[in-house]
């Protein structure tokens, strides 16, 4: 165990190593920090640090440099978040909530992050799996067309063409509309190919046909929209020093929509703020960088996540400020939708 002037010698090595990216020395940490005892007590502290793995000396004579434990330490003792100005909550939220439809929340949300965070932003869509239908509407484009949209409770707009075996008149459509919402307005879409199946006996006989034709391209578009997706962003953040070794192993792995969801899967409680630094991480190539994530959702339900990926020497006050902020916001957005 660590006592509080060693802490403090941790916190002052990373906070200058992230600032400059250069190995941090006694003499540095003397001249920048107020640490209140001499120079040699320092480096009876590095000693210790480094003996107990929690700093690394790069080469002979060089500075001293954090490693993912002493990271780990620094952040499990972070006493806060860097917060956002109060400018830039106001420009997130205005910008946010400019969005229409989900699409439009996803792409506006990761490229928030990365420019808040100048890293490579994550963002994973709402599961269709705990969505759930707000409304459907029927749209009669022609006596044998129907455009069908579907809606859900994350903002998700689905749009299908119907063509239909027979002409349709405005009733028609209207009784298909109404019944439709009947069953599915709150129910979830895991559920919802399941009671569209069955709605066919509810149609008088002289509609089915065209009814069918509608209900088999609900369930189609369902269950083809069940996978899970993700969007990234800020892959011109990689091109940092940190990355002079090992970029074409993190660039392979951000193109893996797999691997990304494992991860993200394997980072925490999926409702709180999460770091996951460097060795950490499974997947092997991205050992050599912290991922920050948090779920995001409405209704006090997590429906997905939202990271930001960086090196291991990263500001992860700041970070983490900024990801808890953002997957707040974005919350709040999908209320209203």
């Amino acid at each position: 165990m660590l006592d509080e002037r060693k802490l403090a010698v941790l916190r002052a090595i990373v906070e200058d190593y992230v600032s400059t990216n250069e190995p941090v020395g006694s003499k540095a940490l003397v001249d920048r920090h107020n640490l209140d005892v001499s120079p040699a007590t320092i480096r009876n502290d590095m000693a210790v640090l480094e003996e107990q793995g929690y700093i690394a000396q790069p080469h002979t004579s060089a500075g001293r440099v954090p490693t993912d434990k002493g990271y780990r330490l620094f952040v499990d003792r972070l006493s806060h978040m860097k917060p956002l100005s109060a400018a830039e909550r106001r420009a997130i939220q205005t910008y946010l909530a400019q969005a229409y439809g989900l699409d439009d929340v996803v792409m506006r949300t990761v490229r928030l992050l990365a420019q808040l965070t100048r890293q490579v932003a994550v963002v994973q869509y709402p599961s269709l799996s705990r969505s759930v239908v707000r409304h459907i509407e029927l749209v009669r484009l022609a006596p044998e067309r129907l455009l069908v949209v579907l809606i859900t409770d994350t903002g998700r707009v689905e749009q299908r063409m119907v063509d239909l075996p027979e002409p349709c008149e405005d009733e028609d459509v209207a009784f298909l509309r109404a019944l439709l919402n009947a069953s599915l307005d709150g129910r979830r879409l895991t559920d919802a190919v399941r009671i569209v199946a069955g709605l066919t006996d509810s149609v008088p006989p002289a509609g089915r046909a065209n009814a069918a034709a509608v209900f088999s391209v609900i369930m189609a578009n369902l269950a083809e929209r069940n996978e899970e997706r993700i969007v990234f962003g800020g892959t011109a953040n990689l091109a940092a020093p940190d990355f002079s070794q090992g970029l074409r192993d993190v660039l392979q792995a951000l193109e893996e929509q797999v691997v990304l969801m494992r991860v993200l899967g394997d980072a925490s409680d999926e409702s709180l703020l999460s770091v996951m630094i460097g060795t950490e991480n499974p997947v092997e190539g991205l050992q050599t960088t912290s991922l920050v994530s948090s779920g995001y959702g409405s209704g006090g339900e997590t429906l997905a996540k939202l990271a930001v990926l960086g090196p291991t020497r990263m500001d992860y006050p700041g970070t983490m400020g900024a990801v808890s902020a953002v997957a707040r916001y974005v919350g709040e957005i999908l209320m209203e939708s």
